[in-house]
């Protein structure tokens, strides 16, 4: 069961996007503005909503990381602000100054995409926040764009329909007519899909268009075998323009919202309808998932915008106890600071910070330490500190065990701290896979078939959705 819990409605004019990141949601609007709401109660942040755009902004994304926000507009610019206070990091002109209508980061944050109505698509270096490759599409204004999982490439979607295909270098592979009237929206599952050989790596691809269509797609990719975009089927339900779509973040469901003013999820393995949302008055613009699938957001030009949760039965829940304790114990001072600007907490950051307090630290926390080593004076800060600590605590002794089968290593069957991907094109625990390779098992640990290389590759995609996962059930 899906059940709406609380609805925003802080914006004034039609709602754009909406994104999540750990800790927050992120929406834009017609209005000019970008905003910015803590997930424990959706309050506003105390410096939001966040001005500096001079005409709608389209779009908005997080680093992966969360602690960089990026917003897009028509007035030509790309603009990078911090999350922890609001403030602007960068603003990128785009060549031309054409309106930027999306923006997206590379899963490693080194660098962010971006796509206007004049069709060229830039890559901007997300250090120094300069342009290092910039080319275009043959026709139409950039609608869409989603880097694939592992970053080998990403796709862009156009108003011509064209749904366009590109290396890391920016070098087209491959462009074909995707959606007739027109791309509106298109996103990778971060899931691989099951079945690789010789080190392919798949991945869904998930694409909505004016035709009134979401279709499916599976993108593959080897430096052997090269690059292949398959169409695999189209799911019905919408009566009008699809406007968005995106992938829960385990890949199970699938969301899109429509000029139809409806809301579809659907179960990406079989494809069938799970749930119809018919609570927007208006087109619906935009839908997100948070990381952990509990919750989905979703925006419309009714102005507002609607936070659905799914009961505890849809997903797996937790973590084992053990595992996701040293995980806060592993917390940095930047991790903590984070936590308490979530919590409401954000006048106690410096405080923090000065005393060097990490994750281990936080925890150990009494009220005899915040009273004479952090001079707290106030009785009632303290105690709403304490509070929030044993809340936390709480949570973390609360959870039950159930990993989800993907982070688990096939060799040692234990949570993975270090995955890597082999040549058969499954990810294992990198010490447990050397370990294989060196007792001179030249086969796979799954297919028993010869591996055709033992190169091992980082799988930082799957990490950060191993440290994701542990994230939230921290809240």
């Amino acid at each position: 069961m899906v059940k709406l819990i609380h609805t925003l409605a802080d914006h004034g004019d039609d709602v754009n996007c909406c994104a999540f990141s750990l800790s927050l949601l992120a929406t834009c609007s017609l209005d000019k503005t970008i905003r910015l709401y803590s997930l424990i109660d959706f309050t506003e942040l105390p410096y939001s909503p966040l001005k500096f755009h001079t005409y709608a902004v389209h779009c908005c994304c997080f680093s992966p990381s969360g602690h960089i926000l990026a917003s897009c507009s028509t007035d030509g610019t790309t603009v990078l602000w911090s999350t922890q206070n609001g403030q602007t990091l960068a603003v990128m002109q785009q060549p031309g100054g054409s309106p930027v209508r999306v923006c997206r980061f590379s899963p490693d944050s080194t660098c962010l995409a971006s796509g206007a109505a004049d069709g060229t698509v830039v890559l901007w270096n997300a250090k120094s926040y300069k342009s290092y490759r910039c080319s275009s599409v043959k026709d139409g204004s950039l609608m869409a764009c989603a880097f694939s999982p592992n970053g080998n490439l990403f796709v862009t979607g156009s108003s011509c329909g064209d749904l366009t295909v590109w290396d890391d270098k920016m070098r087209c592979l491959h462009s074909e007519k995707a959606h007739d009237l027109g791309i509106t929206c298109c996103d990778f599952s971060s899931q691989p899909v099951s079945g690789g050989e010789q080190g392919l790596q798949c991945f869904r691809l998930a694409s909505s268009g004016q035709d009134c269509q979401v279709k499916i797609w599976v993108v593959s990719f080897s430096h052997v075998l090269g690059f292949e975009l398959k169409y695999k089927s189209t799911l019905s339900g919408h009566c009008a323009p699809v406007l968005a779509c995106a992938f829960s973040h385990d890949g199970q469901m699938l969301v899109s919202g429509s000029v139809d003013k409806s809301v579809i999820i659907y179960d990406t393995n079989t494809q069938n309808i799970l749930h119809t949302l018919t609570q927007h008055t208006r087109y619906v613009t935009t839908c997100a998932f948070a990381p952990n699938t509990l919750l989905l957001a979703t925006g419309s030009m009714d102005k507002t915008v609607n936070i659905w949760q799914f009961d505890q039965e849809t997903h797996c829940q937790g973590y084992m106890e053990d595992q996701l304790k040293q995980f806060t114990e592993d917390w940095s001072e930047e991790d903590v600071s984070m936590w308490l600007c979530a919590q409401g907490l954000k006048d106690l950051v410096g405080i923090f910070k000065m005393n060097n307090i990490d994750g281990k630290e936080l925890l150990s926390l009494t009220k005899e330490s915040l009273a004479d080593d952090l001079k707290i004076e106030s009785l009632g800060l303290r105690s709403k500190v304490l509070r929030k600590i044993e809340e936390l605590q709480t949570k973390v002794k609360s959870l039950s065990s159930g990993i989800p089968d993907e982070f688990i290593c096939p060799i040692t069957r234990e949570l993975m701290k270090d995955p890597v991907i082999a040549s058969d094109g499954y990810s294992y625990e990198k010490e447990a896979m050397e370990n294989w390779i060196s007792k001179k098992k030249r086969t796979s640990p799954m297919t028993n078939l010869v591996l055709p290389s033992v190169v091992l590759t980082p799988n930082r995609t799957l990490k950060m959705a191993i440290n994701r996962w542990l994230e939230t059930h921290q809240k």
